[in-house]
């Protein structure tokens, strides 16, 4: 058990994940992705005339159990398996963070961002609001998300894919530098 309890190495965890997409085709042409999912769900629940939820979404119906067992293990690996040991971050991290007010190390996420009060607060509905909804617009722009253009575009060798992970990382390093400095700061 005691594997289960703490993070597993890059080397052993990447080539699990990377694993799945040659399965997932040879069981039956299936791709990986997550976004594709907020499609199907849309689709079922809503099904009106819309271009973009009028398919069959049923084809692809095991993508939802896929994601409803991510949805369980998130839950079994934070609350059942979590590691017991405290996030390991470098102290010029912990030393920039300090600088932009926050202070809770203790969790993954910063105590003082990701909690219910912080939400109404203006740092709150920057970062998850109009975040959220630039992260969804960008999946849909992009034709896919992070996972699915990095696990599967890159595995399948689409040039696409390549694009768009070479656009995230640049955009996130670009806003990490410049936009969330100003966002955070007291």
């Amino acid at each position: 058990m005691e594997f289960l309890y703490k993070p597993w190495p890059w080397y052993v965890a990447g080539p699990v994940i990377g694993l799945t997409v040659p399965v997932l085709l040879w069981l039956g042409n299936k791709r990986l992705g997550i976004s594709s999912t907020l499609r199907q769900l849309c689709a079922a629940a809503y099904p009106a005339n819309i271009p973009l939820l009028n398919y069959d979404w049923k084809k692809d119906s095991w993508n939802l159990f896929f994601v409803a067992g991510i949805f369980i293990g998130g839950i079994l690996g934070g609350n059942l398996f979590g590691n017991p040991e405290p996030t390991d971050l470098s102290p010029h991290t912990v030393e920039d963070l300090r600088q932009w007010g926050l202070t809770d190390f203790a969790g993954l996420l910063p105590l003082e961002l990701f909690n219910w009060t912080s939400l109404a607060s203006w740092h709150g509905i920057l970062l998850m609001v109009v975040g959220g909804f630039l992260v969804g617009f960008g999946t849909r722009y992009a034709r896919g998300c992070t996972s699915g253009h990095g696990i599967f575009g890159l595995a399948s060798l689409q040039w696409t894919s390549l694009v768009a992970i070479i656009s995230f990382f640049i955009g996130g390093i670009i806003c990490s530098y410049t936009m969330l400095p100003l966002i955070l700061a007291p």
